[in-house]
């Protein structure tokens, strides 16, 4: 009998040390996703919370605005604004050159960031908000949106917004479709579900990524541009740093102000 009991004894223990180990293994599976995938989003992991709580100029999370549609082409005619808004990708150095430009005219701009561009420009997210910009979300890879499967598009769109949120703490402002200037139903409902009520849209295309030539997109813009108007221009291309100073001007000798998507639509 005694054989036994120890028998047993030794069973349960081993029994218990298996349980145990078997917890430990589950609460890892469960905490060390999140820590894998918050590692990659800047070179220090810790740096990102830091400057969205300091920053002079913290990130805004999206907002609803009344009486506008799910798609917003342009704001109110009455008033006397427009809004440059500029898909983020392409060379830093022109993205800073015309962030600066807009900050010397006294203007503020709408960014809407590629996510792969942010991955590899970290820095430009916070330097966007604080010259008192707007930052919104263009998809991850800034590839045919409309065209992607729904799980696919979904993907495209909140693994931006995740980008954006490890940078800034936020989802950004806005989002606007890549390869299109309108959402389909199916993306503007994703767009929706992510936590943008709305799709920011244009009614101004500038055509400055077909290499026009600095004259011809300011005279694209300056020809449609009116109160209440937002324009498509792209970061990337030197025909749009070299047309901003002449937009601007010209924009100011009308009497109309440029200013964030944001406060045109408050």
């Amino acid at each position: 009998m005694a054989r036994v009991t120890t028998t047993n004894r030794r069973d349960v223990l081993r029994a218990g040390a298996g349980l145990v180990a078997g917890g430990a293994l589950a609460a890892g599976c469960g905490t060390e996703p999140a820590a894998r995938s918050a590692a990659p989003s800047a070179p220090s992991p810790k740096s990102p919370a830091p400057a969205a709580k300091t920053s002079a100029h913290p990130a805004p999370a999206p907002r609803a605005y009344p009486g506008q549609p799910a798609q917003i082409t342009h704001g109110p005619r009455t008033r006397p604004l427009v809004a440059l808004t500029f898909h983020g990708q392409g060379d830093p150095a022109l993205a800073h050159d015309l962030l600066t430009t807009a900050e010397r005219h006294g203007a503020h701009l709408t960014v809407l960031a590629v996510g792969t561009w942010l991955d590899e420009h970290p820095d430009l997210a916070r330097r966007i908000l604080d010259g008192g910009h707007d930052l919104g979300n263009h998809t991850q890879h800034h590839i045919s949106v409309n065209d992607l499967p729904e799980a696919e598009a979904r993907k495209e769109i909140t693994d931006c917004a995740d980008r954006l949120v490890r940078l800034t703490g936020s989802i950004g402002t806005w989002f606007r479709p890549s390869r299109s200037p309108t959402a389909s139903p199916l993306v503007t409902r994703l767009a929706q579900q992510a936590g943008y009520p709305h799709v920011l849209s244009y009614d101004v295309d500038s055509l400055d990524y077909t290499g026009p030539g600095a004259a011809a997109v300011t005279r694209k813009v300056l020809s449609e541009v009116r109160g209440g108007s937002v324009v498509s221009l792209h970061f990337g291309y030197e025909d749009t740093v070299a047309a901003l100073p002449d937009v601007l001007t010209e924009l100011d000798r009308r009497g109309l102000r440029a200013v964030t998507t944001t406060e045109l639509l408050s």
